[in-house]
């Protein structure tokens, strides 16, 4: 066998594994979306776990006092997620209703200005009230993920204190463990990183997009904010998602002046948590293409259902921090950045 037919050999038995691995890993979706999320919760946990040991406090004393702030936090997700979409799913067949007649009024009153549209045609390919309950069944799916709660916290508890023992494991096991535990550690510090400052932004945005939605009196406020938490982990498009449910609401229920307030909130809040706050933080840019982003989006909601966009962008960053920490894939990773790098810079970076 030639070396070029080695090659497209070699290829052609990579690309069969990657799709029998995709193909198993979407089969098995129902028990690997809550062990994700636990394993993205323990890397956000890690750091203030780490931090307790630094000082001094005990293990066992340390993890109870980090498992009881993820306890909390999980029960205030699952009160609003549970009672919020409870409701709104009830009201929102109302809602429904109102919007549909809210767009036949528009469509008549573009058709006396002259602008003939299909009334049949547009309400079937652009429906605004199936906007609104895509919202609410997104929110039901992640509640229904967050019901296996026990399991998932019994998985952070076990990573959190497999983790404290693990450098030795790898220096015990490995002849070569200290160029792998550099490896892991620039790893595991640019996911902690990226996973505990976006979680910062995003709470920060679904407080103030919650208390902003309260003041001009919009019903289901935390579910709204609930939801700006969740897809402003969504870099670019996920902050405008967010706004569209909370935006059509405010047209049926306050009328076309306050949902054009509601609009400015949700983007003065994106300019300033996601370019004023959020590149401060962060300090050294970790950022995804915009197609990447979009790619991602499509590929892991189609592998892990909606769980899956969610956690979109930080599954594809953890591919590309692995791909960055490693000399022969530091290019898949430069491909997937959102900046194009100098030539002269990356050759001195891969030397």
């Amino acid at each position: 066998m030639s070396k070029s037919e080695h090659k497209s050999a070699g290829l052609i038995l990579t690309l069969a594994a990657l799709i029998i691995i995709i193909a198993g890993v979407k089969t098995a979706q129902a028990l690997l979306v809550p062990f994700l999320l636990a394993f993205f919760i323990s890397i956000i946990c890690s750091g203030p776990f780490h931090w307790l040991r630094q000082r001094k406090v005990p293990a066992p004393v340390a993890l109870l006092l980090v498992i009881i702030v993820v306890m909390l936090g999980g029960l205030i997700v699952l009160t609003l997620i549970g009672t919020s979409v409870n409701d709104f799913t009830n009201d929102l067949p109302v809602y429904q209703e109102k919007l549909r007649a809210q767009t036949l009024t528009l469509l008549d009153w573009l058709e006396k200005m002259g602008v003939k549209l299909s009334k049949d045609v547009l309400l079937e390919h652009f429906n605004p009230g199936k906007i609104m309950q895509s919202a609410a069944s997104m929110l039901a799916a992640a509640g229904g993920v967050l019901t296996n709660s026990f399991l998932i916290l019994l998985t952070v508890i076990f990573i959190l204190l497999e983790a404290a023992g693990m450098p030795n494991k790898l220096r015990a096991a490995l002849p070569d463990a200290e160029s792998s535990l550099d490896s892991f550690e620039r790893f595991n510090t640019g996911v902690r990183q990226y996973l505990a400052i976006k979680t910062l932004v995003s709470l920060g945005t679904g407080v103030i997009v919650t208390i902003g939605l309260l003041l001009l009196g919009l019903d289901y406020a935390p579910l709204w904010g609930m939801i700006a938490f969740l897809l402003n982990y969504i870099p670019n498009i996920g902050s405008i998602i967010a706004a569209v449910p909370a935006v059509l609401l405010a047209i049926v229920q306050l009328g076309p002046i306050y949902s054009l307030l509601v609009a400015a909130l949700y983007l003065v809040t994106n300019i300033i948590m996601g370019n004023a706050v959020e590149p401060r933080l962060m300090g050294q840019k970790l950022g995804l293409s915009a197609l990447v982003i979009f790619i991602s989006l499509v590929f892991w909601g189609w592998v892990l259902g909606p769980v899956g966009m969610l956690l979109s962008v930080p599954l594809t960053m953890v591919i590309k921090i692995a791909l960055e920490v490693n000399e022969s894939t530091r290019w898949m990773a430069i491909l997937l950045d959102s900046d194009v790098p100098n030539s002269r810079a990356v050759k001195e970076k891969t030397a």
